[in-house]
């Protein structure tokens, strides 16, 4: 039997009953958001729904806002170094070590980072695990990525990323983690991007856990350093003595660029042996008596590719070495 045609009035209302029903799934919150959903869901096969019920339930957030604005990296060093090397960061860190130490030193040697370093990273980071974040990463990315133009296109990729990781990579719900005002995770602090990339799961159990997995939280770290090139047993920093008529030098990033010696001639003498060859840069800092200079190699790089700020890789690097001498003197006790 053949269908009598729909009446065109009709056969509008049935157009527009499945306009209605469509809408929710394509409405957007956020600026930005329908396309962000598109990418995402051509890219992984997700559900385009399901996309926009996280995105929907993030909120922007003018705290976040304020935070970015205002980093602790603007310090001069003489202000920045207090907040990361007081005696108890330093005491805590050296009875963290000596708590976690055979974990600590397997993967320190499994990836050809001295262990201290890791410990000094969560050091820095999170106060060894104590204070991860109060931001809902969701909140922190969106508000970032949509909400604030000076960094949105760095900060929409990281939101991206998020979006498109497996559960497997992530501590639990997508919906249910926090971390930082910048939308960094886990005791390491990781953005979606290192996850992705560097994240390791060291205890095999399926699931890389940056939040309560010790094993993850430590190889993850040591992973990092050794993919951007550090150096197992090299240098880090070490102060330099500039003469009278030492040689401006201006630096666009820690990147080592000359030969010790070059700078030796150019007037900084270093106040430690060190090899004339080594590949070197500079770093002028502003302590508490005035102008600090520092020789910087290829591990302190590294750092600062965890984070840029040279202020951060100097933190990361003094907290190191001071954990390693309270260990060593703990261990050489009666």
């Amino acid at each position: 039997m053949t269908a009598t045609p729909a009446p065109r009035a009709a056969r509008f209302l049935a157009i527009l009953g499945l306009f209605w029903v469509a809408a929710p799934a394509l409405a957007a919150t956020h600026p930005g958001q329908a396309e962000l959903v598109r990418e995402v869901a051509s890219e992984t096969g997700k559900d385009p729904r399901a996309l926009n019920s996280l995105l929907d339930g993030a909120q922007m957030q003018q705290s976040i806002l304020d935070a970015i604005n205002r980093p602790a990296e603007s310090k001069p060093w003489k202000d920045y170094r207090p907040i990361f090397l007081t005696d108890l960061r330093i005491s805590d860190g050296i009875a963290f070590y000596r708590q976690h130490r055979a974990l600590l030193e397997q993967i320190g040697k499994q990836y050809g980072v001295a262990p201290q370093y890791i410990v000094a990273i969560v050091g820095v980071e999170t106060n060894y695990g104590r204070i991860t974040g109060k931001y809902k990463v969701l909140d922190a990315l969106v508000t970032l990525g949509l909400y604030y133009p000076p960094r949105a296109t760095f900060f929409r990729n990281e939101l991206k990323v998020l979006l498109e990781l497996p559960d497997s990579h992530l501590a639990g719900p997508l919906d249910t983690l926090t971390g930082s005002y910048a939308g960094a995770q886990g005791w390491g602090q990781f953005m979606p991007d290192s996850i992705r990339d560097f994240g390791v799961d060291a205890d095999g159990d399926g699931r890389i856990d940056l939040q309560n997995s010790l094993p993850d939280i430590f190889a993850s770290v040591a992973n990092y350093f050794a993919q951007h090139g550090w150096v197992d047993g090299g240098p880090v920093a070490a102060r330099a003595q500039p003469d009278a008529a030492a040689r401006p030098i201006a630096v666009q990033d820690a990147n080592p660029q000359w030969p010790l010696e070059q700078l030796e001639a150019w007037g900084y003498a270093p106040l430690q042996a060190l090899s004339p060859a080594q590949p070197t840069s500079l770093q002028t800092l502003v302590g508490p008596s005035g102008p600090e200079y520092w020789f910087t190699f290829q591990n302190f790089y590294v750092i600062t590719r965890y984070n840029r700020s040279p202020l951060y890789a100097m933190a990361v690097d003094q907290l190191a070495t001071a954990i390693a001498a309270g260990v060593a003197q703990a261990d050489a006790a009666p």
